[in-house]
């Protein structure tokens, strides 16, 4: 693995998130709270609305659990800046992308952050569940810079962060990143950039078979998940957890890392393309492997 060894800030101050849904506005969240300025940035206005929203209801139900202070809640909300203004970016250290997975997509949104920063040291952090780091870092100018912090839905809660090390990405790059995700009070993992990383290979591979055993009427769906939430310690199951993370984006990940890695395992069943062309794609449709009710 080879690394550039180069000067950048010694620590984070500001944090553009690229990419206001599920994933974007909970990586807000935690910069917020964690004392960071941050811009939270997408280009469609509502999602910027949306985002904003969510932020603000978490922090509520913190409140109420007395996870956190009114002040630290204030204070949070006062660190966020929600745009839909590129532009405004460019002033920040650490850029987070949570945009969909597509690679294309993914570099483009690179490219032009190396536009607005006009040449100011920055980092580029992808929280890409399953694309190549080192593919993504080929549109950078300095793809040392360029990492992996991949984050875990509902980002407010789940306490891992897999950092991911592309081919070029320096030492003193990991160092900054694994410093700011300390930080967020996050526990960092670092593993090599291989298709599907450690976690994403793991869960789906789980999630997959867990999908062939409801194909071939093994156990019912809650049966299923409850063997694992029960049996495993598992704190919720493969299937729930589809619907939570989506259909779409799994079937996505099963398509890339069936193709990357050649294992039969990781081909899509067919109950998954069923459901992913009817639209059911789980909590954020309303339905997938459950029937989801006001967010429930």
């Amino acid at each position: 693995m080879s690394r550039t060894e180069e000067t950048l800030s010694p620590k984070i101050e500001t944090v553009a998130v690229v990419g206001a849904g599920t994933m974007g506005h909970g990586i807000a969240h935690v910069a917020a709270i964690a004392g960071f300025q941050v811009f939270l940035f997408d280009v469609d206005a509502n999602a910027v609305e949306r985002g904003l929203a969510s932020v603000k209801r978490n922090l509520a139900k913190g409140i109420e659990r007395g996870k956190v202070t009114e002040d630290e809640r204030d204070r949070a909300l006062e660190r966020i800046r929600a745009t839909t203004d590129f532009s405004a970016l460019g002033a920040a250290d650490l850029f987070i992308e949570a945009v969909p997975e597509m690679m294309d997509l993914k570099r483009e949104t690179l490219r032009q952050i190396g536009k607005i920063t006009e040449g100011k040291p920055f980092i580029f952090a992808s929280n890409t569940s399953s694309l190549s780091i080192s593919e993504i870092a080929k549109s950078a100018a300095r793809p040392e810079r360029v990492i992996g912090m991949h984050f875990f839905n509902p980002v407010h809660v789940m306490r891992l962060v897999e950092i991911v090390v592309g081919e070029k990405t320096s030492d003193e790059t990991l160092n900054v990143v694994r410093a700011a995700a300390a930080r967020m009070k996050k526990e960092a993992i670092t593993v090599r950039d291989v298709p599907g990383f450690a976690s994403s290979r793991l869960g789906v591979a789980l999630g997959l078979e867990a999908m062939r055993m409801l194909e071939q009427e093994v156990a019912s769906a809650k049966d299923i998940d409850t063997a694992m939430e029960l049996g495993y310690n598992h704190p919720v199951g493969p299937l729930r957890l589809t619907d939570l993370v989506g259909l779409d984006v799994r079937l996505k990940i099963a398509e890339y890392l069936h193709s990357a890695l050649g294992s039969e395992g990781f081909r899509p069943p067919e109950i998954l393309r069923r459901m992913v062309k009817e639209g059911k794609l789980g909590k954020k449709t309303g339905e997938g492997f459950y029937r989801w009710e006001e967010g429930k």
